[in-house]
């Protein structure tokens, strides 16, 4: 098969095709592409455009180009539908991607969506995942699940899991329940086509199941399904009952939605947004972080300006100040994101005096190697040996500084329950831009005797 590939020719006959309302021709050419190929050429197109596609082609197809195509763009189109047209879309999804679409709609409309979908039993499933919270494994998982229950025999199992299966997109798993639909293990499927027809469920299922409660977040659900390498995972309530699963798929959305948003939030943006948002939208996540940065400079000012007589007798100090500054911020960032990145492959562990300690030693050697360096160089090329003592002494102490405050911020951030991917942007760099500068004058001024 040729992996599709979006040209600007494909996206201008379609919209020359869609101009002149060539049905025929846009179903033949569209038929038999991807439902994901789709959406990417959906996404190249205006509002009104991609909602004529989505209303002309067959909605088992659409309704999963509705859950690949960009956020914008699909409210837009949802806007363009009716009640009904949404409706009939969602009657061909999972509930769970049935349900983050219809979560972006306003509660008025929701409720008029629901009211047109004429499956009762997917209908009342939708419903229920809409009480739970989007970032708990309630409102992640799908109803959608080959379920049996251990009083059946094999022959009778058969015959109702090709009846349920049916309706489940992939079969990762067989869950078995007892009467009271308490999860109480999984089944192989090849133990259940080798076993003898009557065979009871409870003498073939394996006991040893990994599941996770309805509540709890869905970063740990993540976690807990890296960990085990699933496919996928039941999910039940405090009583045990079995409620849904949760799908490898669902999971990688997640990781990816937590990426970009640690990522942006190392970079200085604090609200989540994308590069074709309105320069209003992109104002507010990016000006607080510059904001944090021009307070910081004025810091940085306030500090040179108190050793204003240092620089009347050393002026070379001045010139040394930007490379100081900048292996703080370096050094800070660098500790800070080796821990985010510990804490959110939850490897960190042990004490936080311990994980001080050795960051401690580590920049301290660091600091020493690069000081000698900078030691000789100062001192050759300003014939000077205290202030190359003063200049390299203060270099160590920086970096040690900088790798405590980059340990210590993410630690605490996360013990308060906060991201601590926030230390890895401007917060630390400033910082450290701050204390930096002020031990590195207090200490040269120390040393030189000023």
């Amino acid at each position: 098969m040729t992996p599709f590939k979006l040209t600007e020719e494909l996206v201008a006959e379609i919209k020359l095709l869609i101009y002149n309302q060539e049905d025929v021709q846009l179903e033949g050419l569209l038929n038999e592409v991807h439902y994901a190929d789709v959406a990417e050429i959906i996404n190249e197109l205006a509002a009104e455009e991609a909602t004529y596609l989505i209303k002309l082609l067959d909605s088992d197809k659409t309704s999963d180009v509705l859950t690949e195509v960009d956020d914008d763009l699909r409210e837009a189109i949802l806007g363009n539908l009716s009640s009904k047209e949404i409706a009939e879309e969602l009657e061909e999804l999972d509930t769970d991607d049935a349900v983050d679409i219809i979560a972006e709609l306003s509660e008025e409309r929701q409720q008029e969506v629901i009211s047109n979908i004429e499956d009762e039993e997917h209908k009342e499933e939708i419903k229920e995942l809409l009480k739970y919270a989007e970032d708990t494994a309630g409102g992640l998982m799908a109803k959608e699940l080959v379920k049996v229950y251990d009083t059946w025999t094999v022959a009778g199992c058969l015959r109702r899991i090709r009846g349920q299966a049916e309706e489940v997109t992939r079969v990762h798993s067989v869950y078995v329940v007892n009467k009271q639909d308490e999860l109480v293990g999984r089944l192989s499927l090849k133990d259940l086509i080798v076993a003898k027809n009557e065979k009871k469920i409870a003498d073939i299922y394996i006991s040893n199941v990994d599941y996770v409660n309805v509540e709890d977040n869905v970063e740990d659900v993540a976690k807990v399904m890296s960990k085990y390498d699933l496919e996928a995972i039941p999910v039940v309530d405090n009583s045990k009952t079995l409620l849904g699963r949760i799908t490898i798929d669902d999971i990688v959305d997640v990781l990816k939605e937590e990426a970009d948003k640690d990522y942006q939030l190392a970079a200085g943006i604090t609200q989540d947004v994308e590069a074709d948002d309105s320069i209003i939208e992109l104002t507010r996540a990016r000006l607080p972080w510059l904001f944090l940065g021009l307070v910081g400079g004025v810091g940085a000012f306030l500090i040179m300006e108190g050793f204003q007589d240092t620089f009347n007798k050393y002026a070379v100090l001045f010139f040394f100040t930007p490379l100081i500054a900048a292996m703080a911020g370096n050094v800070g960032v660098q500790s800070s994101a080796i821990i985010v990145q510990g804490l959110a492959n939850d490897d960190v562990k042990g004490s936080i005096n311990r994980r001080l300690i050795k960051e401690m030693l580590l920049a301290a050697l660091n600091g020493t190697i690069l000081a000698l360096f900078l030691f000789f160089f100062v001192w050759v090329t300003k014939g000077d040996v205290n202030t190359a003592f003063a200049i390299s002494a203060s270099l160590v102490v920086v970096i040690i500084v900088a790798g405590l405050i980059g340990t210590f911020v993410p630690l605490f951030l996360n013990k308060q329950g906060i991201d601590p991917a926030i230390a890895t942007g401007p917060f630390i760099t400033t910082s450290n831009d701050i204390f930096g500068i002020l031990i590195y004058f207090w200490i040269a001024k120390m040393v030189l005797g000023i």
